[in-house]
């Protein structure tokens, strides 16, 4: 596929007409590649919904999106299938298997959990492979779609991940200010929520706070759960203050309020839970034993958020 023709082909993408000018989700989705790219992700021609990819674009559309716009990952994500160069579509969704995708989704976590990940046309991949073509591309897309930003772009502080560090210093309670959300916020939420399950596991080294069972794959995947202590529902709350690292097992018994953590950081069993005493995995054996935590202090599970929690108690 002939390079000029692919690059021509990308400045004719099909976008919305709105009050405010034509949409400019898909170009920035496209940038957003090409970001993605340039820092290693994607290598393999996959690219998959998580916090690296939604906070990039997100990035993106801080620089380039003028107002009256309202950022939206999931609409580029989809519709760019649409868009053709030379006549052939050029991008894919590749949805796990037993799922299909006939419209757009505008929730982006469940736009997640039906799309695998999205590909390139091969052809069109190998060019974006180049690091010159992507910034040859880079150039002609910002002085098409945005012309009037186009210096603003290019001496912009584009540090690489730059939103996604404030989000994961926020998650570890690092930074005084509180990253309130509004309910139309929803990428925002995704991208803290993603931080979190990765940052809990990890600040607790792959160990359950309750039974100390520490299980990772050779990977380097956790298979302990991040558990908010109070829903994330009701507050809104996705610091490490209110998370505690759990096997799946307690985190479910957490969650029903079998079990919970008091004032002296040891485990409460309720005397509601019918079990076998003889197990050696029983819920009774844990009952008074103190909970393993986090090496920093600031990174320990509130206290606050403890007793919150211990207000679902079945004591």
């Amino acid at each position: 596929m002939n390079i000029e023709r692919v690059f021509i082909g990308l400045t004719k993408l099909n976008r919305g007409s709105t009050p405010y000018g034509l949409a400019p989700h898909k170009p920035i989705l496209l940038l957003t590649l090409l970001d993605l790219l340039d820092r290693g992700y994607g290598a393999d021609n996959r690219f998959y919904i998580d916090d690296i990819f939604v906070s990039t674009f997100h990035e993106n559309w801080e620089i380039l999106a003028s107002a009256g716009f309202v950022e939206d990952f999931t609409l580029p994500f989809y519709h760019l299938q649409n868009d053709k160069v030379d006549s052939t579509s050029f991008w894919f969704l590749k949805t796990f298997p037993g799922f299909q995708l006939t419209k757009h989704i505008r929730s982006i976590q469940t736009l997640s959990e039906l799309v695998e990940y999205a590909f390139f046309f091969e052809p069109v991949f190998q060019i974006l492979t180049v690091k010159e073509s992507r910034e040859e591309l880079r150039k002609i897309l910002v002085k098409h779609y945005f012309p009037g930003s186009t210096d603003h772009y290019f001496r912009s502080n584009r540090e690489q991940g730059k939103y996604l560090k404030e989000v994961q210093q926020y998650v570890l309670n690092e930074v005084p200010k509180v990253m309130r959300l509004q309910v139309a916020e929803e990428e925002v939420v995704y991208v803290r929520n993603c931080t979190f399950k990765k940052v809990v596991p990890k600040i607790y080294q792959s160990t359950c706070a309750i039974t100390g069972m520490n299980v990772s794959t050779i990977s380097g995947r956790s298979l302990i759960d991040a558990c908010h202590i109070v829903p994330f529902s009701r507050t809104q709350d996705d610091r490490v203050s209110n998370g505690i690292a759990l096997c799946p097992n307690l985190h479910r018994a957490f969650d029903s309020g079998l079990v919970a953590i008091d004032q002296d950081y040891r485990v409460m069993v309720s005397d509601q839970v019918i079990e076998d005493l003889c197990h050696p995995y029983g819920l009774a054996k844990l009952k008074g034993r103190k909970i393993i935590l986090p090496s920093e202090k600031h990174l320990w599970p509130s206290q606050e958020n403890l007793e919150r929690h211990r207000g679902m108690f079945l004591g």
